[in-house]
């Protein structure tokens, strides 16, 4: 997702968010002293650093980084939302209003061989390949549109709330909002089945899931405006691993609205795992580097 300019972040995120405190008037009107607001900010900042430290090393999800295998070329004007690798192409749901499509492209030369535009009131989504069909979500507009494997609309679902990322286990269609906590739907009917919660340990939520994929028993989430992926048990909620993405796509090369977002991982064995970000020029073929223990 992409509803304001994102603050970039790499690295591992604090298994809590640090409140910010609020800033206050006095009685004769005027702001605090700057040196009060320093001091505030830094007692802050430390005590969320240190809580940050003493949170992590009590969590021992397995970390990954990464091996870039190749560089495909990927249109650099996506606002890539949905990514997927099915029969030997990769499919693509792109977003912003005006500008929403899903696309049908060839991954060595990332040419588009078959795309199809949303309408201007519609904000493209996650998608999902079931079946013979492609569902893709919309951000605020409550609708699920369906395609043939040719692009051509067939059908359109309501669902409650924001769409973000798709994803299936073969069963259950996944969504997310955005949340913590992910939502089986039952793909004929589309009612929603059941909720999942995500869980870092020490039970912590993991907030702001948007792109998913399903591989393997476990569901691939980036998360907005990190240079993460957690890998969730579908059972549990629980994250069992978390992939480090940083320096893949350098921040100095990306524009204001670029961040990490797209996976696809194949059926082959091992697995094949491509990764992407919004208006980023590449799509990474990468292998998981398991980090040494912490």
């Amino acid at each position: 997702m992409a509803k304001k300019k994102p603050k970039r972040r790499t690295g591992f995120p604090p298994a809590v968010e640090t409140p910010v405190a609020p800033q206050r008037i006095s009685s004769t009107g005027q702001r605090p002293m700057r040196w009060g607001l320093i001091v505030l900010f830094l007692v802050i900042s430390v005590g969320g650093t240190y809580l940050a430290i003493w949170l992590r090393q009590n969590d021992n999800s397995p970390r990954y980084t990464f091996k870039v295998i190749k560089k495909y070329p990927h249109d650099e004007k996506a606002f890539t939302q949905g990514l997927l690798f099915h029969d030997g192409f990769l499919w693509e749901s792109t977003g912003r209003y005006g500008e929403s499509t899903v696309r049908k492209i060839e991954l060595e030369t990332g040419e588009i061989l078959k795309q199809h535009s949303l309408d201007d009131n519609l904000f493209g989504e996650g998608m999902v390949q079931y079946g013979d069909r492609l569902i893709q979500l919309t951000w605020k507009a409550g609708k699920a549109l369906v395609y043939d494997m040719d692009l051509n609309p067939i059908e359109e679902f309501s669902y409650p709330g924001e769409g973000w990322g798709l994803a299936t286990d073969g069963n259950d269609l996944i969504l997310s909002d955005g949340s913590s906590v992910l939502k089986f739907i039952d793909p004929e009917t589309f009612d929603i089945k059941k909720p999942l919660r995500v869980l870092r340990e020490g039970g912590v939520f993991v907030g702001q899931l948007n792109e998913l994929e399903y591989a393997g028993g476990k569901i691939y989430a980036n998360r907005y405006q990190w240079d993460l992926i957690y890998e969730i048990d579908i059972n549990t909620g629980n994250v069992v691993g978390i992939i480090d993405l940083a320096g893949l796509w350098p921040l100095s090369e990306r524009p204001a609205d670029g961040v990490l977002n797209g996976i696809a991982v194949t059926q082959d064995m091992p697995p094949r795992i491509f990764v992407t970000g919004k208006l980023c020029p590449f799509i990474y073929e990468i292998e998981l580097v398991r980090m040494d223990a912490r």
